[in-house]
């Protein structure tokens, strides 16, 4: 609270100094028109923070991300995906670690395909920028591993959860079968060696998280246990939406059919936000982690 009073405070401190500026005359428009400017900008990151009244949309999130049916093309759409929310982390100085990757086979300019990953990702407001990249993703382009040179429509599926705190939420240890293997990661002669990576499933809602980021057992335990609350958090918001469909008489699709957002690179260049209309021509762009003007028109929904 007392860095946003202070934010706050400096904004109104740069528009007094503009004011008494522009009465003395000593910018010229040119000056007078990138001092407006700078401040303008200050206004507009603090108008965004007042979309964020969620419980958890100051803190921190977890982003998994699923390759659909399509072999090769999805895989390698689930990686190219990846690589687009790291660059995003990255200009907003946000931390990020991969909790959990299951890697398919080798994709598009070499890159490794991925079957399933999931990321923490440490950062103010890091839930609340991301949590409505949840959906799915949809890819058009010329297949890389096509002979013919033959258009092919990937899928992806992007999850993003809160990350809970261990006291926010009671889980009875009689629920939870913990098992532990060797990591698949890389490591060398080590993950052989220790079975440190940790798979708990919570037996009543059967919820999988694993873990394999650590080289002790310990805190790869309790890295899963965050991810599990934070499913079991989904999964407790997802039921109580059931049975408010039941009283509204709604139906509400699947997840998996929820396609959110379409990233075309063939016949023409398009990224287009299927529920705020928002698009883009420069696909290149979007995939290295541009995101913002989607993002911005997704948290005034």
């Amino acid at each position: 609270m007392k860095e946003t009073i202070e934010s706050i405070e400096q904004i109104n401190k740069n528009l007094n100094d503009i004011r008494e500026l522009k009465e003395i005359e000593i910018l010229d428009e040119e000056e007078l028109y990138n001092e407006i400017e700078g401040v303008l900008k200050k206004i507009k990151e603090k108008e965004k923070e007042t979309y964020f009244s969620g419980k958890y949309d100051k803190g921190n999130a977890i982003l998994s991300i699923y390759s659909g049916a399509g072999g090769q093309d999805a895989q390698d759409w689930a990686g190219m995906l990846l690589r687009m929310y790291e660059r995003y982390c990255e200009t907003k100085n946000f931390k990020k670690e991969i909790l959990d990757e299951s890697l398919g086979e080798m994709g598009d300019e070499g890159r490794k395909g991925i079957k399933s990953v999931a990321m923490a990702i440490n950062g103010k407001y890091a839930y609340g920028l991301l949590k409505k990249e949840t959906g799915v993703h949809r890819l058009v382009r010329i297949s890389p591993f096509s002979a013919q040179k033959l258009r092919h429509t990937s899928f992806a599926l992007v999850e993003v959860l809160p990350e809970i705190e261990e006291g926010e939420m009671e889980v009875k240890h009689d629920d939870l079968r913990v098992d532990f293997y060797k990591s698949s990661g890389p490591g060398g002669q080590y993950v052989n060696k220790r079975e440190s990576a940790v798979r708990i499933t919570h037996i009543p809602t059967g919820i999988v998280v694993t873990c394999q980021s650590e080289r002790l057992q310990g805190k790869n335990k309790e890295r899963a246990m965050k991810m599990l609350y934070s499913k079991l958090y989904q999964h407790n918001l997802e039921n109580q939406e059931k049975e408010l469909s039941k009283i509204k008489g709604e139906k509400i699709s699947a997840s998996w059919g929820n396609q959110i957002r379409s990233y075309v690179l063939h016949p023409y260049k398009l990224v287009k936000d299927t529920r705020t209309g928002i698009e883009s021509t420069q696909p290149d762009k979007i995939l290295d982690g541009d995101l913002d003007e989607f993002i911005e028109a997704e948290i005034k929904l």
